[in-house]
C-alpha cells in the first residue's frame, strides 16, 4: 500500500481537489458495481462534519470469510490489494467505473482511517485500516436485528498529509451523482451534507429511465421533435491489446 501513497498521481489522478473527490468516487463505484449485478437499489454517501465520508449500500456486502487462495478475509483482500475485487469473477465487479479500476484499496491507502463495516450472513462485521494498514482483525460485532439489512458501510478519512488540504464541494459531487443515477436506472442514489447546520441539506437521485431520462434533462429547455430513441442489448466481447515502447 505503501506504493499508492507514494505515488498518489498513478492512482487517483494526484492529490488535488479532483483527486479528492475521485476517493469518493472509487468507493460508491463498488455499490454500483453491485448495483449492475442487480444486488442493490439504494445508495447513500454523507459528508461528515469531521471530514469524513460514508458510502452506504444495501447489497449483499462484501464477504467476510476466509479467501481461499490468499489466506486472509476477503473483506482484508479487497481492502488492502488493488484490484482484488476482479478476483472473485462472480459478477459482482463487471464495471470498472474509476480511473484505473483501482478500487477501494487505493482510497484507503490515501485515508488516516478508513472503517468497513458489513452487514452479511446475519451479523455486523468490522475492520479498522490506518494508511491502508488493517489495526483491528475482521471482527463480529453483534447479530444483524429486524432493522438492519444486508450490505456494506464503508467510512474514511483522507490523509491530508498526502493529499492536498481541501474541502467536498457538494455542488462537484450532484453533479457526478446525478450522472451516474441516470446511467444506473432505477438506482436510488442519496448525497447528505452533514456539515450543513442546523438542517443538512440532502439530494436524492432516482431515474425509471435511465438514458432515457438524461436525454430527456437535456432537452429540458427545449421543443425536441420527437420522444427519445433507446435500443438497450447486452453482449459479450474480447479484446486483446498489445503496445511496444521504445
Amino acid at each position: 500500500m505503501e506504493h499508492i501513497r507514494l505515488r498518489p498521481g498513478m492512482y487517483v489522478g494526484g492529490t488535488d481537489i479532483r483527486a479528492l473527490h475521485h476517493l469518493i468516487y472509487e468507493v460508491v463505484d463498488n455499490a454500483i458495481d453491485e448495483a449492475l449485478a442487480g444486488r442493490c437499489d439504494t445508495i447513500e454517501i454523507t459528508l461528515h462534519d469531521d471530514d469524513s465520508v460514508s458510502v452506504a449500500d444495501n447489497g449483499v456486502g462484501i464477504p467476510v470469510g476466509i479467501h481461499p487462495k490468499e489466506g486472509i478475509s476477503t473483506l482484508e483482500l479487497v481492502m488492502t490489494q488493488v484490484g482484488a475485487g476482479g478476483k472473485f469473477g462472480t459478477g459482482a465487479y463487471k464495471v470498472s467505473g474509476g480511473l484505473h479500476g483501482v478500487g477501494v484499496s487505493a482510497v484507503n491507502a490515501l485515508s488516516a482511517e478508513f472503517r468497513s463495516r458489513v452487514y452479511r450472513d446475519g451479523y455486523v462485521w468490522e475492520q479498522t485500516y490506518r494508511e491502508g494498514k488493517p489495526v483491528t482483525p475482521v471482527t463480529k460485532v453483534r447479530q444483524m436485528n429486524g432493522e438492519d439489512y444486508t450490505g456494506t458501510v464503508q467510512r474514511f478519512i483522507p490523509d491530508f498529509t498526502v493529499m492536498d488540504k481541501n474541502k467536498f464541494d457538494y455542488d462537484t459531487l450532484v453533479d457526478r451523482f446525478r450522472e451516474m443515477a441516470f446511467v444506473t436506472r432505477r438506482v436510488k442514489i442519496t448525497l447528505r451534507d452533514e456539515r450543513v447546520k442546523p438542517i443538512p441539506r440532502e439530494t436524492t437521485f432516482y431515474f425509471e429511465g435511465g438514458l432515457r431520462s438524461f436525454v430527456r434533462y437535456l432537452n429540458r429547455y427545449r421543443k425536441p421533435i420527437h420522444d427519445p430513441v433507446y435500443i438497450e442489448r447486452e453482449i459479450d466481447f474480447t479484446a486483446e491489446n498489445k503496445e511496444t515502447y521504445t
